[in-house]
């Protein structure tokens, strides 16, 4: 089969597609058929050489895949080969076939394209897992999404609006305000010409749940708007892995801060992540109250200017590779 891999660290061009065994299923994995690969800024840290995968996982890059199962590895009794279905993996998604753990592995929304499944695994388990799991915000509430128009801002965004909370998303034009305030957005701030936290002093707006993939900068702000009992979950670094803040500011608010991606999670913690998803938000899908957001797509050859594209950051919505 054909799969892409990154012969060392770097940029775009040491991306390359190359012909390797199919994988074999071992007890408790399905194999995937793959139609439809999602483009994560995991993938890009990973190819950087910042994200490795785990012992034991492929190199071949790709975290989301949505397919149809071409064989079950032993154990396997709640799939059958033929479902069509998207999946979260350890890795391996940029390939024709991506082994999956079977509790990873969820059905395709009713009424959703095996595309357009390619491309929300990913975004529902790192929103649901850091904004809503477990204590539920205050009804009502602000909820800040950095990233606006990115994969986990569209999603983050329809999310929580359907929840019944008010969003404050931070974006890199005025057309991408437009178009996060299109989908739900009450508040949607361009941060090239307006500071996000001046402005919500200003307004008055203090926010419940923070999202934040720039890290850096960005945290000690966060800090500065966050409500009484308020969190920040940090899940991404692109302002550089350094971030000076003053805790006396974050204890006067009693607020906390995490950093978690979905790659250092335990299998186990995934799967009870994903039968969330699968009970919460998969219905949201199916009755029409969120939908997916397809960017563009590319073919798997073509992963090295899809991840061009994602870098770019000129996307709203998800990026795919087409298998």
């Amino acid at each position: 089969m054909f799969a892409v891999v990154a012969s060392k660290p770097g940029g775009p061009e040491v991306l390359n597609v190359v012909d390797v065994e199919i994988p074999v299923p071992g007890p408790g994995q399905v194999l995937i058929r793959v139609a439809a690969a999602g483009i994560n800024r995991a993938d890009i840290y990973q190819r950087e050489g910042s994200h490795p995968p785990a012992a034991g996982v492929t190199d071949t890059l790709g975290i989301e895949v949505s397919g149809e199962i071409a064989a079950l590895g032993d154990g396997v009794t709640e799939w059958a080969v033929g479902n069509s279905v998207c999946a979260l993996l350890g890795g391996g998604g940029y390939a024709e076939y991506a082994l999956a753990e079977s509790s990873h592995v969820l059905p395709v929304p009713r009424g959703m394209s095996v595309t357009d499944a390619g491309g929300i695994v990913e975004v529902a388990a790192t929103v649901w897992s850091n904004i809503f799991r477990g204590t539920l915000p205050p009804s009502g509430s602000w909820i800040l999404f950095h990233g606006g128009t990115s994969g986990i801002g569209t999603f983050g965004t329809q999310l929580a609006v359907a929840l019944g909370y008010k969003v404050v998303t931070t974006c890199g034009t005025d057309e991408k305000v437009a178009a996060s305030v299109a989908l739900g957005a009450s508040v949607a701030i361009n941060y090239r010409s307006e500071d996000f936290a001046e402005r919500l002093k200003r307004d008055g707006i203090k926010v419940t749940r923070v999202l934040d993939h720039v890290g850096g900068p960005y945290i000690a702000r966060d800090i500065a708007v966050l409500a009484l009992g308020g969190h920040i979950a940090s899940i991404g670094n692109m302002s550089g892995e350094d971030a000076t803040i003053k805790m006396g500011a974050l204890m006067r608010v009693r607020g906390t801060l995490s950093a978690a991606g979905l790659r250092a999670r335990t299998l186990e913690d995934k799967a009870d992540i994903l039968r969330e998803v699968r009970e919460i938000i998969w219905p949201l899908y199916e009755n029409g109250a969120l939908k997916p957001l397809t960017h563009a797509t590319f073919p798997l050859k073509d992963a090295r200017e899809a991840q061009l594209l994602m870098q770019s950051s000129n996307h709203i919505g998800k990026i795919l590779l087409l298998i």
